[in-house]
């Protein structure tokens, strides 16, 4: 939730931008879009690079798990994915529940490199949605069908960062929003609960 001086801060950029003449809102939101593309295209090289490079699995995972962190808004795409029990979480729950929501979104990716192996991928054009850049690509694996793959980057014009990856249309920060949701209302709304699955999940990963 956002706090009032966060809103005002929001509107006063907003009432900002409005003001700028035409020409100037265009060049503004091209700059936006073309940071974005080459932040996506710089990433997707280091993620290909280091999954068809030499190395083992164990240096392959800290070597990803680098660059999530330095590229991922990883903290900020866990507390959308707890929604509104973030809220409701107490400060160590909420915690707790970063330090795992991290390590899942690591293994998750880390899990199955081996099917990865010749990844490549094209970075096509981008878009702006609210004050985000959506950036589309096209990732290909061997013996499997391109597959359309939008970026959704924020503060695309500062310090940007990946909040939703949305992949043949799905958005995976909405989808395991519903899935942690669905959980709670199975387990009443019981935040231990699901750290307690998290935790399992990890370590039957590992």
């Amino acid at each position: 939730m956002l706090h009032r001086r966060q809103v005002l801060t929001l509107a006063a950029a907003a009432a900002a931008f409005v003001a700028l003449p035409g020409a100037a809102r265009v060049a503004l939101a091209q700059a936006s879009g073309d940071r974005a593309t080459a932040f996506v295209k710089a990433t997707g090289d280091k993620l290909v690079a280091v999954v068809n490079g030499p190395g083992s699995a164990a240096q392959k995972r800290e070597e990803l798990t680098r660059i999530i962190d330095q590229t991922v808004d990883v903290d900020g795409v866990g507390r959308f994915c707890l929604g509104r029990f973030w809220r409701t979480a107490t400060p160590d729950q909420q915690k707790r529940y970063l330090a795992l929501f991290h390590q899942v979104l690591v293994t998750s990716i880390t899990s199955k490199l081996g099917e990865y192996q010749g990844v490549r991928f094209t970075v096509g054009r981008s878009r702006s949605q609210d004050e985000e850049e959506v950036v589309s690509t096209v990732v290909e694996r061997p013996n499997n069908p391109p597959a359309n793959v939008d970026w959704v980057i924020a503060n695309p014009n500062s310090a940007p960062k990946i909040v939703d990856v949305i992949a043949e249309g799905t958005s995976l920060r909405l989808t395991q929003r519903s899935d942690y949701a669905s959980f709670l209302a199975h387990n009443s709304s019981n935040v231990d609960a699901l750290i307690n699955a998290m935790q399992q999940q990890v370590a039957s990963a590992g």
